[in-house]
């Protein structure tokens, strides 16, 4: 699996990289030809997004390597950490977009109208398109954070480019100032968008706890077995994009030791089969001689 995953998960960053690419050569040659800010901007933003993906491309691979004397819990956190660095490139670009817009309503544009420019942009917006699904084709079956970045920028990408159309359309009929108009409304989607991306990958990053729903889902998988007579100091947090959990467990205290042996097996493999979890580990204690009642649960 970790190779088949590792294979999806490079071919689909190669397909961001050779797609931004693409968008930056022929927006960037039809904006210098006709002077369009509009194209130039977008191109320079592609630029970014290509530095993004490059990154993803190289680091976010090692995610699949298998746990090793450096890192005997794996590699999970390096998707999230590659991933909190698109968020981070996706705010400062939407910034520099605000930045822009408001410099074109203040200053005014000059632009020269050409159809080649509305080619151009139905060409990065098909490009983006493209990628966007074959991104989020791949990612259904990995559910890479880097990857789901990846694809909320290429959505980015369709829409500062749409707003750059509305922009030549301004220039075609005598009204450039929507360009920055339009352009100043994208980039504060993508600010929001870029600053959700670095809020969710930072809790996976700092092993925060999930929601009570999965909590519940654990607690219930775990009550739900015969021999199981009690649960407490259940702890649940992300070890990367995957739930570890610790958990005391009350079972007979006079059961055979092997009898024992086969419970706590038996649980550990009920919660890693359930979706998120990546790891258990289960303690058994003899029913009724509450030690845990001191304790708050975590």
């Amino acid at each position: 699996m970790n190779e088949a995953g590792r294979g999806g998960f490079t071919r689909a960053s190669w397909a961001n990289v050779l797609g931004n690419v693409a968008k930056i050569v022929v927006e960037g040659a039809a904006g210098l030809a006709f002077g369009s800010v509009a194209l130039l901007a977008d191109a320079a933003h592609s630029i970014a997004d290509l530095v993004a993906s490059t990154v993803v491309l190289v680091w976010g691979r090692s995610s699949f390597d298998e746990p090793d004397d450096t890192h005997p819990h794996g590699h999970d956190r390096i998707e999230p950490l590659t991933a909190l660095f698109v968020g981070a490139v996706i705010s400062l670009l939407g910034l520099n977009l605000l930045y822009s817009s408001v410099e074109g309503l203040i200053g005014g544009v000059d632009v020269r109208f050409s159809p080649l420019l509305l080619g151009a942009l139905t060409f990065a917006i098909v490009d983006m398109y493209l990628v966007y699904r074959y991104t989020e084709l791949v990612n259904a079956t990995l559910g890479s954070p880097a990857l789901e970045a990846l694809a909320t920028d290429c959505l980015n990408d369709i829409y500062t480019s749409f707003a750059a159309v509305v922009g030549i359309i301004g220039v075609l009929l005598g009204q450039p100032l929507l360009d920055p108009i339009a352009g100043g409304l994208v980039s504060l989607l993508v600010i929001y968008q870029g600053v959700e991306i670095g809020r969710e990958n930072v809790d996976y990053l700092i092993g925060a706890s999930p929601g009570p729903a999965k909590r519940s889902r654990i607690n219930e998988a775990l009550r739900g077995h015969p021999d199981v007579e009690g649960v407490h100091d259940l702890t649940v947090f992300y070890d990367g994009t995957v739930l570890e959990v610790e958990v005391h467990v009350e079972v007979d205290g006079d059961m055979p030791f092997r009898r024992a042996h086969d419970i706590e097996s038996d649980l550990v493999d009920r919660l890693r089969g359930l979706e998120d979890v990546g790891d258990a580990h289960v303690h058994l204690d003899p029913s009724g001689i509450g030690e845990w009642k001191d304790q708050h649960e975590r």
